[in-house]
């Protein structure tokens, strides 16, 4: 019988061990972490991947599952995709562009996301009064470069243009915007500005051709829409003499001449450090949005000899 007893004493203690080592496993030791990306191109990419490494350099290889998903271009997949991480209870969901942090913002109220390759949360989310702090369960990093900066660039390359068309996909909050800020800035300079909006990729080639036709220089924010039809654009733009002025790296290494741009990989970096910081204890409700800590001046070499602008000093070749 003593036997029998301390057997069962014996198991007992163990079993209270291994749910002692269980409990709190997954916050101790594993986090789990949606990764929801609205399209596949280069900035959103290294965005990505740098918030992937900085949480691995954080926590270490092993301690963080990512489930990443693209949603190629489409809003109403990332809410699919959000909705999945939602019901799988995961730690923490990064959104990648706008209809990425929206559709997350939809779907929880209680898992952290943070957002990055957001251009201005306040028109993302629909906020008012906007102090920097998004509030809730919302937090990020923003690509925004300062667009009276954009503007100059383009009067240091162009004093003597007279016509600028601002080409951007209508169906991107961020990009209006962005095209609402700069128009006001170049026309505070003397240009005539035109907005050529198209609503989705399918009519891109019919705009930006009009665009060249009545335009001298054109510009383009950072617009998703835009970064995964650069071919299309410059196909049509390069042919007909027209350059462009991009809002990011991407658009400007696929069809423009010249950018004020930032790193996305840094950015991720940046959007993973604000992760872990969550993760650890951290309160998102009070983190301020975070910003790209510096611009570059940058220009496509070779686009610009064949177009015949000449880059000033201080822009640095675009590989």
């Amino acid at each position: 019988m003593k036997i029998k007893k301390l057997l069962c004493v014996a198991l007992t203690t163990v079993m209270a061990l291994s749910l002692m080592a269980c409990s709190g496993g997954k916050k101790e030791d594993v986090y789990h972490v949606g990764i929801c990306q609205l399209i596949q191109h280069v900035a959103l990419d290294a965005a990505t991947q740098g918030f992937k490494d900085a949480l691995i350099e954080e926590f270490g290889e092993g301690k963080i599952v990512f489930d990443e998903q693209n949603a190629q271009g489409d809003s109403a997949t990332c809410a699919t995709i959000v909705n999945g991480f939602v019901s799988n209870n995961y730690d923490l969901i990064m959104a990648n562009a706008t209809a990425a942090l929206q559709a997350a913002a939809a779907a929880t109220a209680t898992i952290p996301v943070v957002g990055t390759s957001i251009t201005d949360y306040a028109t993302a989310l629909g906020l008012s009064n906007f102090n920097g702090v998004v509030g809730g369960n919302v937090t990020g990093a923003s690509d925004l470069a300062p667009l009276d900066k954009q503007a100059e660039m383009i009067q240091e390359l162009f004093p003597d243009a007279k016509k600028i068309g601002l080409v951007y996909c209508s169906a991107e909050a961020n990009s209006k915007y962005q095209i609402d800020a700069v128009k006001g800035y170049l026309e505070g300079m003397g240009y005539t500005c035109t907005e050529y909006a198209f609503a989705d990729s399918n009519d891109i080639s019919s705009v930006v051709t009009l665009a060249t036709e009545n335009e001298e220089v054109l510009y383009i924010p950072t617009d998703n829409t835009a970064a995964n039809n650069t071919e299309i654009i410059n196909n049509i733009c390069e042919p007909a003499g027209i350059p462009i002025v991009a809002g990011e790296e991407g658009i400007c290494k696929g069809c423009g001449i010249a950018t004020l741009s930032i790193s996305y990989y840094d950015l991720g970096v940046a959007t993973g450090e604000m992760a872990a910081s969550v993760l650890k204890g951290g309160d998102i409700s009070t983190m301020k949005v975070t910003y790209a800590a510096a611009t570059t001046k940058e220009y496509v070499a070779a686009r610009a000899e064949k177009l015949g602008v000449t880059i000033p000093d201080g822009y640095i070749a675009i590989e």
